[in-house]
């Protein structure tokens, strides 16, 4: 099993970070999500699913995710959600935001990938840490460059 539990601090407001993970946004953080259908919807969101497919080179993964906790409060806002991929990995990811300031987000980004059977458990030992990690903060730098760049637009439209 491979497990990672990041953070960092990124010069953005917290509900301009959380925006990013709004459904239509997700694509700008996540590039390889190719689709992303919300195919049941639960009141207080925790347990909606999605049909979400996911392109690795020139193959379209198709999985069904499901979110597992979720808060959206002022200062704090969180998202868990677990999906089984090829019936290989059980994945979950979080991601929580605290408001540091209005300028400022604690961004936490921690989960697991876990193999269901020997394949998976194989291919998680040559996938290896460094390499899970090397995704994880990619992920990381790519929700931070979005976040400056929607962050820069505002400021822009403020000084107009």
């Amino acid at each position: 099993m491979l497990q990672w539990n990041e953070e960092t601090i990124i010069e953005a407001n917290i509900e301009t970070i959380w925006n990013l993970f709004a459904l239509e946004n997700i694509q700008r953080i996540m590039p390889q999500v190719v689709e992303n259908e919300v195919i049941e919807r639960k009141e207080g969101v925790v347990g909606t699913k999605y049909r979400q497919k996911f392109k690795e080179g020139k193959r379209i993964e198709t999985y069904i995710v499901e979110d597992l906790e979720y808060e959206n409060t002022p200062h704090r806002k969180h998202n868990k959600s677990g999906f089984t991929l090829a019936r290989i990995f059980e994945i979950e990811t979080s991601f929580t935001l605290l408001k540091v300031d209005d300028k400022h987000t604690r961004f936490i980004y921690s989960g697991q990938n876990k193999g269901v059977n020997w394949l998976g458990k194989v291919m998680l030992k040559l996938m290896g840490f460094k390499n899970n990690q090397k995704v994880v903060f990619e992920f990381m730098e790519r929700v931070r460059s979005e976040a400056m760049k929607d962050q820069n637009d505002k400021r822009n439209e403020e000084i107009r």
